[in-house]
């Protein structure tokens, strides 16, 4: 059988080799099944290469959901989807257990039967999640910051809480993010957002300051940076507050923010460019998603559809 994964990088290809003679000898796994897992983590490691990502140490829960909206878009059942997360959930656990590094997959949600392609938040859901943190104690103006500014950036993850103070330019009203590949870019994020900031940096923020805080933006009650997980935390907890109907993560306010822009008219290749993508096929995903709600709209709105 070909080895699916000689094309790719060494980077990508040991670690994957490496947990593959893990599953065989340690766990007695079959060939087969094992040869399975590396087809898997393979085809995932092409696709989070082509989103940008350098090796494994990159990838992060928001990529790897990008990875599953893509596989989406490519047209693979639910089945099949939810038994490639499965691969990668076992990879980054193995990962985490063996060699002490940061899992990626733990928070990352499986599709819904019958879904094809993740679900962007309304408009207005995602005004009752920006509005769900009460703003009378300073972790609450902080995640009303945050919040603000994920769905007014579309930033990923581990570019929000790799951001310092000298990140936001008040003047130019954007934020500088170092993003895949080490690449900056200048993503803007408009008056509301900035306001929210200007606020955290004015009352939240100081509040939170300890003897060994460093640059970091957003703070965590210790005084340190706020992590991943607990940003995955927060964003879901506040979803789950403000009564919304899905689960809300990080992701699904990048998705959001890309959805809203080009239902709105903005062009693909600025979402492109504002996103950080490194293949405007990535960027395509959305106009799948916009295409799949003017269907829905049409079938519920339309009076001929009412007849």
């Amino acid at each position: 059988m070909e080895d699916s994964s000689r094309q790719l990088p060494e980077p990508w290809v040991r670690p994957v080799s490496d947990y593959c003679e893990w599953l065989q000898w340690e766990r007695g796994l079959s060939s087969h099944t094992v040869e399975a897992y590396r087809r898997d983590l393979s085809q995932a490691a092409r696709l989070l290469a082509g989103q940008g990502e350098e090796s494994w140490e990159s990838v992060d829960e928001g990529s790897v959901s990008a990875c599953l909206v893509e596989l989406a878009a490519a047209e693979y059942g639910t089945a099949s989807l939810r038994r490639k997360l499965s691969a990668l959930r076992g990879f980054s656990a193995y990962r985490e257990r063996e060699h002490g590094l940061p899992g990626f997959a733990e928070l990352v949600r499986g599709p819904r039967p019958g879904r094809r392609l993740p679900h962007s938040l309304t408009v207005g859901e995602v005004r009752r999640l920006l509005e769900a943190p009460p703003t009378d104690r300073p972790e609450g103006v902080r995640d009303r910051a945050l919040l603000e500014l994920l769905y007014a950036s579309g930033l990923r993850v581990s570019e929000l809480t790799e951001l310092s103070l000298t990140s936001v330019d008040p003047e130019s009203e954007a934020v500088r993010v170092l993003g895949k590949g080490a690449k900056e870019r200048i993503v803007p994020v408009g008056s509301s957002a900035l306001r929210a900031l200007r606020h955290y940096l004015a009352v939240g923020r100081p509040a939170l300051v300890r003897s060994a805080t460093g640059s970091e933006l957003f703070l965590s009650r210790r005084g340190t940076g706020i992590s991943r997980k607990t940003l995955w935390h927060l964003v879901k907890q506040w979803g789950e507050k403000a009564g919304l109907s899905v689960p809300v993560w990080p992701h699904r306010l990048r998705h959001s923010f890309a959805t809203h822009l080009l239902e709105g008219g903005a062009d693909l290749r600025v979402i492109q460019e504002m996103l950080g993508h490194a293949d405007i096929a990535t960027t395509q995903v959305y106009t799948e998603v916009s295409r799949e709600r003017a269907l829905e709209e049409h079938a519920r709105y339309h009076p001929r559809n009412r007849d």
